[in-house]
């Protein structure tokens, strides 16, 4: 479902527009009740191994909108409305982030949340990706180190300033002519841990490319580093703070959201590998008991939720093992806290020597 959009595209998608209206007018002609059917996916299930049958891009049913429910018919009159301002976007060649479709008809829309699953369905109806219906998300996510790349023309070069932070570009298709002499990719969930890992000069030191999606990434930045690991063929470690939240950032990154469920063949990142931080860090480090936060009835409720997901036990069961471990000991802790040892400790110590042991880890595996 992805790839830059070209003239050719663009009027494929308007035709698939043209069709699945008229598709929707003939079943009222026909006085049907039965509108559309939507595919739903999912990227993972609750079942044990031997019961679990998630494939990615492979429908798990279908929902059906019909006439005869009220709620349905909100949906189907919003998903319409959407329908008709992204053909027009298509028709001038424009783009436009869904918050600017919602201030369109706030009165109907009443949340940006009835027009983000409006446009999700849009996109599994027509079979495409969300920026082939040139609708853009307003971009969150940074980068710095030894990188180079062009976007619609223009090159952006960061190794002329590896400790600096550059914007991740919206427009990911857009971009070409991507360059690196990087040793490996390192994702850390928080601009705070980037900020610091810029003033140690973390990029300069290790020849390597530092990104963030400032909390949960979008799909900018998801779809970036997936280009950049498929291009350049590096190692990529993500970091992330020892709590649900974090180790669900991870996910997201690693299998992709079930949100997005349809497209997460083209913004999941299967060659991660989580780095930390672990619970037991907090001992390997030595993290004194101020450090420690004790976990809520909801971090609890969360961590257990994650445990029941198929792909922990099916793909990665050692990252299952340390989030109960989490669970088991009843605290958590931030990236931050290894701050206690000294500033620098994170990009001095800490991060160095868990990369060294992977790298070295994926070349004995390799022989």
């Amino acid at each position: 479902m992805a790839g830059k959009l070209g003239s050719s595209e663009r009027i494929d998608i308007m035709r698939k527009i043209r069709e699945l209206t008229r598709s929707m007018i003939v079943e009222l002609c026909n006085r049907s009740s039965k509108m559309i059917a939507i595919d739903r996916f999912k990227n993972y299930c609750t079942n044990s191994i031997e019961n679990c049958c998630c494939r990615f891009n492979l429908s798990e049913g279908k929902e059906i909108l019909t006439l005869q429910r009220e709620s349905h018919v909100r949906r189907l009159d919003v998903l319409l409305r959407v329908l008709l301002i992204i053909q027009q976007l298509l028709r001038e060649n424009r783009h436009s982030s869904k918050r600017d479709i919602y201030y369109m008809h706030p009165s109907v829309f009443t949340d940006q949340s009835v027009v983000d699953r409006a446009i999700n369905d849009i996109c599994i109806l027509l079979q495409c990706s969300r920026h082939n219906l040139n609708v853009v998300s307003v971009g969150n996510g940074l980068v710095m180190g030894w990188l180079r790349f062009a976007e619609a023309g223009r090159r952006s070069d960061c190794i002329k300033k590896p400790n600096s932070a550059h914007s991740i570009p919206v427009q990911v298709e857009e971009v070409t002519d991507i360059a690196s002499p990087a040793n490996y990719i390192l994702v850390v969930e928080k601009e705070s841990v980037f900020q610091r890992l810029a003033n140690d000069h973390f990029c300069s030191r290790n020849r390597c490319i530092v990104i963030s999606g400032r909390g949960y990434p979008d799909v900018p930045t998801r779809r970036f580093l997936r280009l950049l690991v498929d291009v350049l063929a590096l190692p990529a470690f993500c970091l992330v703070d020892c709590d649900p939240y974090g180790f669900d950032i991870l996910t997201t990154y690693r299998f992709g959201s079930m949100q997005m469920a349809y497209d997460a063949k083209y913004l999941r990142i299967p060659q991660l590998h989580w780095l930390g931080a672990f619970a037991s860090d907090s001992d390997t480090y030595n993290l004194p008991q101020q450090c420690l936060i004790p976990l809520t009835l909801e971090d609890k409720r969360r961590t257990e939720a994650l445990l029941l997901r198929c792909y922990l036990r099916r793909e990665v069961p050692h990252w299952r093992l340390e989030l109960e471990s989490m669970l088991q000991r009843g605290v958590k802790f931030e990236i931050e806290a290894l701050s206690v040892h000294n500033i620098s400790f994170l990009s001095e110590e800490y991060l160095p020597s868990k990369i060294e042991s992977e790298l070295t880890k994926g070349k004995k595996n390799s022989r």
